[in-house]
């Protein structure tokens, strides 16, 4: 049967069948916008990189938040601002089409490397124009050499954490076994009090500083020397955005002057009056209050590099007064809504998350970055949050054909069920949107982790499947990638891996064939998983007390009240009254659980082969070892309600728990559990040789809490099973798990599908699992555009917590996404 004869998804019939049913709510404008930068690599902007190194390069010696401060205004005054035709919401920190920003306070002993490679890296490559190459080799990469974050981490590193982490012998290549993801971000994922910012605007928070500076004793010599500079650096960041948003306004009256248009020159005037009052003065309308909501978001992006982006937050509820308002005063029509959200959306999409290493690269293909929209949920007083700005977020993903921003709906057992049919009526168009969250799971652990009623019902969904309570979360060191299946690697190998030969890297935990049962088998892998642990946690500890000492974030912190009520910057590791909640990651689940319960089956339980033919065909890659490796392939999946493995993935979730318990309370830190691999999965995989269920070398490895790519037979509800029962429930630190469930569209078309995906979501969330995003689209459809990307050059896929433009992936995530098994039946 031909593509075209099979059941489509709305996405796939958009593109096969183009103009046999026009998209309802196309907007000229943003499609225009849209069309222009689907086409072609995003560009390099220096603009921010160069005007933060001449601040910063002018300010040595003073306190870091101020020079911080003293940089965005800096860059406030100087960088170009741009207003790009046909848009109503403004603002963009770099030159027009996609661009990425540099942060060379982050990595910049990257810089002179990364701009020749660049332009041909496979995964998310950039452009850079030779003027700016010349810019970045002669102003900015000189002043950084020596003084970047990521040189001073690799030299704090103990010998043995350091070569599980990078080459020694070349500190800029990761080796993908316990990776720090610190030195590409400056923040794990973050949501800013934007309703503050609403509320109050700049002046406000200025003023509120102004007043905390009045107070201080000035005999007092802490507050001299440390809160006098931190409250004057929240005033000059308040001055900076309002300086900047000036601008904009400045230029829109200047485009005016100039336009031919009637129609377009009273919008570019409209523009001009809203920034010259938004975002330094309280919003007044919906407009207003989107306006500032950009202006803080883009701002907030030039000012540091934070994991996955700043995220909206809960949009439909610090928006509703606004929205409520101008539809009661009849100012204000849905339509109107749409157009305005779309316009922002485009203007997120031009901002690509640039990654400069190749480790950072890897992580996110597809350039992906995930400001999630938050819907849904419960209120403060946790009673249901839904509203009709919940729909319009929903019915805006389904109008308008693009991955920005990310969407997350909170789902909890009240939950309406029009909001529930009208959610999976928006997944079933194929594009992955919105991800699902579970407030059954959330709100409990955020309460037994220390946070009120009032703040776990008020959480927003953060990064790829994370969540903040603004103003109550303060934990920003990003964390360790931990790859256990190279920890399984070191358990056949005695602490070695085939890629890197005889080097001793684990623990010599015994030669694997005088392992007699399998209880000293299991014995020595958790010496090695623990051993990976071990050094996870000291990678941490650097961290942590690096981190403080080289960035800070005045407009993040002028946005979090207990930050202004301490006057230290959200970076310091303690912050009075906060909650840090982190995590590390456990790379290749799905993996590890189907080897161990290869070898536990066929090696000790059935005795069908010994570790010697095991090891064997494992260096071999199984070449010549076709029927052992059928063999291997055939024991118990995790993924398919198999106690056989399930009960060996929850031994494992345990083994990490029972550790973090242990010991993050040494770190001060909530450190917990997560399962959550962005794209990392790939180039973990690439460093682990054939593992016991089959796996070949180099290939990818689970992502998340999904099954093993193709692994799960058993249906989506036995998925769901298998993540259930693989759960320590009885364990606080554990945190976000990704889940990822195909789809073929046949499976929930019309109204009975709906309802059937309904049923699931419901069971989903009745198991308090946490995470949950689904791909609805035919696997004909990803071979066919692998094979002539042109054609499908719009089609968007759910990847990892993000969407992203499936020909903008590298063709080895592309293969990961085309294995995952496409469900035909509930």
């Amino acid at each position: 049967m031909s593509l075209e004869e099979t059941v489509l998804s709305p996405q796939e019939a958009r593109i096969l069948q183009p103009g046999s049913a026009p998209r309802a709510g196309a907007s000229r404008r943003t499609d225009k916008i849209l069309a222009e930068i689907q086409q072609g690599k995003p560009g390099i902007d220096v603009e921010r990189a160069r005007y933060f190194t001449e601040s910063m390069r002018a300010t040595e010696g003073q306190l870091l938040i101020l020079r911080w401060a003293k940089a965005m205004y800096h860059i406030a005054q100087h960088i170009t601002v741009y207003i790009d035709d046909e848009q109503l919401i403004v603002g963009r920190a770099g030159k027009p089409g996609r661009y990425g920003i540099l942060y060379p306070e982050l990595d910049g002993d990257f810089l002179d490397t990364a701009i020749s490679q660049l332009p041909a890296r496979q995964a998310s490559p950039f452009t850079i124009e030779q003027q700016d190459s010349l810019i970045i080799r002669q102003e900015i990469s000189p002043y950084w050499q020596g003084k970047t974050y990521h040189e001073h981490l690799s030299q704090a590193l103990p010998e043995e954490t350091l070569r599980l982490t990078y080459d020694p012998k070349d500190r800029l290549t990761s080796r993908f076994i316990v990776n720090e993801t610190s030195s590409f971000r400056s923040s794990i994922q973050w949501v800013h009090d934007y309703e503050k910012v609403l509320r109050l605007g700049f002046k406000g928070i200025r003023q509120d500083a102004e007043q905390r500076l009045a107070q201080l004793d000035p005999l007092n010599p802490v507050d001299n020397v440390e809160k006098a500079p931190f409250l004057q650096a929240i005033i000059i960041t308040s001055d900076a955005i309002v300086l900047w948003a000036q601008r904009h306004a400045h230029l829109a009256r200047t485009l005016a002057e100039k336009e031919a248009s009637p129609r377009r020159r009273q919008e570019l005037l409209d523009i001009a009056e809203r920034c010259e009052w938004v975002p330094e003065n309280p919003a007044r309308d919906f407009r207003d209050a989107l306006q500032a909501q950009w202006f803080t978001q883009l701002f907030s992006r030039m000012e540091q590099k934070t994991g996955t982006i700043i995220s909206n937050g809960r949009m439909d509820q610090y928006l509703f007064p606004y929205y409520q308002r101008d539809i009661e005063k009849g100012i204000l029509n849905d339509e109107q809504v749409l157009e305005w959200l779309s316009c922002v959306w485009v203007s997120m999409a031009q901002f690509v998350d640039l990654y400069i290493s190749a480790t950072g690269g890897a992580f996110n293909e597809g350039y992906a970055h995930w400001e999630a929209v938050t819907i849904g949920g419960q209120t403060p007083e946790g009673m249901d949050a839904t509203n009709a700005l919940s729909h319009l977020f929903l019915r805006s993903k389904r109008e308008f054909p693009l991955h920005y921003p990310d969407l997350a709906a909170r789902i909890h057992n009240r939950t309406p069920a029009r909001f529930l049919h009208d959610i999976a009526e928006t997944i079933k168009e194929g594009t992955g949107f919105p991800k699902l969250i579970n407030d059954e799971e959330v709100v409990p652990l955020l309460l037994s982790k220390g946070a009120t009623f009032l703040q776990a019902y008020d959480y927003a969904v953060s990064g790829c499947a994370e969540c903040r309570m603004p103003n109550r979360d303060t934990y920003t060191s990003p964390c360790a990638y931990i790859n256990f299946p190279a920890a399984l690697e070191m358990t056949l190998y005695n602490g070695r891996m085939q890629r890197h030969g005889a080097e001793l890297l684990g623990l010599e935990t015994g030669d694997p064939l005088t392992f007699a049962t399998w209880e000293m088998f299991w014995d020595a892998y958790l010496r090695q998983h623990i051993n990976f642990l071990r050094h996870a946690f000291i990678q941490q500890k650097v961290i942590i007390d690096l981190r403080a000492k080289h960035f800070a974030w005045p407009l993040g912190t002028a946005l979090h009240d207990l930050a202004m009520d301490a006057c230290k910057d959200i970076h310091q590791p303690v912050i009075e009254g906060g909650i840090d909640l982190g995590y590390f990651e456990f790379m290749g689940y799905g993996t590890v659980i189907d080897s161990l319960a290869a070898i536990k089956k066929w090696v000790y339980d059935e005795k069908r082969i010994t570790l010697s033919q095991l090891l064997t065909a494992l260096e071999d890659n199984f070449e010549h070892h076709q029927v052992l490796r059928a063999l291997l392939m055939s024991a118990p999946k995790y993924g398919n309600n198999n106690p056989y493995a399930d009960d060996i993935g929850k031994a494992l979730d345990k083994a990490c728990l029972e550790f973090t318990r242990q010991y993050s309370q040494t770190l001060g830190v909530h450190l917990d559990l997560r399962l959550v691999p962005f794209t990392s999965h790939v180039p973990f995989g690439k460093v682990v040789h054939a593992t016991p269920n089959g796996r070949l070398a180099w290939m990818p490895l689970s992502d998340g809490s999904s099954a093993s790519q193709g692994c799960d037979a058993e249906g989506p509800t036995a998925v769901l099973l298998s993540n259930y029962k693989t759960k320590n429930y009885q364990y606080r630190e554990r945190a976000a798990r990704l889940l990822n469930i195909k789809f073929t569209p046949s499976i929930v078309a019309g109204e009975a599908g709906t309802r059937k995906l309904c049923d699931l979501i419901r069971a989903w969330c009745d198991l308090k699992l946490w995470h949950v995003q689904f791909n609805v689209i035919n696997r004909e459809t990803l071979l066919a555009a692998k094979a002539d990307p042109d054609r499908y050059r719009g089609l968007i896929v759910r990847i990892a917590g993000y969407s992203a433009w499936f020909t903008d992936l590298s063709p080895d995530l592309q293969d990961d996404l085309i294995a995952r098994t496409g469900h035909e039946a509930f």
